[in-house]
């Protein structure tokens, strides 16, 4: 439930969202583990959130609000990113990220199981033609094929 204040008359029981942008990332140290928090600028909830007739969500994020209360813990967080509206340069459309789950997606059978692709791993450099080799009409597999150029002598 969402409670503006004490004298607050018209509680709400509905999921609220509140959108903002992230200013500082803080690790808090409780000895045996940590908890990450953002520090966020949050975006007014009256007048700085919009639904336009087309569905999509729109921020003012140079309208700050609820400012003694700027720490969110990391876990409570979904990512987002803002796309300034064409319409109106106030206005900024809410696009929502999809979901990674990292944690408890594989079940512990399955996870001896997974492959990753990956380069080998070479020690040294690999050779590359020099200019010198391109002077001397080599052919190199870094230049495309019909476009001629032009030398230019020093």
């Amino acid at each position: 439930m969402q409670v503006a204040s004490a004298k607050d008359n018209n509680p709400k029981t509905r999921d609220m969202d509140f959108y903002g942008v992230i200013r500082e990332i803080w690790e808090v140290d409780y000895y045996k583990f940590r908890v990450p928090l953002f520090k966020c600028d949050w975006v007014e909830s009256s007048k700085g959130i919009k639904v336009d007739e087309l569905g999509f969500t729109l921020v003012k994020l140079n309208r700050l609000g609820h400012s003694n209360d700027p720490f969110v813990l990391a876990t409570h967080v979904k990512q987002v990113f803002y796309i300034e509206d064409p319409l109106d340069t106030d206005w900024s459309v809410v696009v929502r990220c999809l979901d990674r789950d990292y944690e408890g997606t594989l079940a512990d059978e399955e996870s001896d199981q997974i492959e990753v692709e990956h380069q080998p791993f070479i020690p040294t450099m690999p050779s590359v033609d020099t200019f010198d080799d391109l002077v001397g009409h080599q052919p190199s597999i870094h230049i495309r094929d019909g476009n001629e150029g032009i030398w230019i002598d020093n």
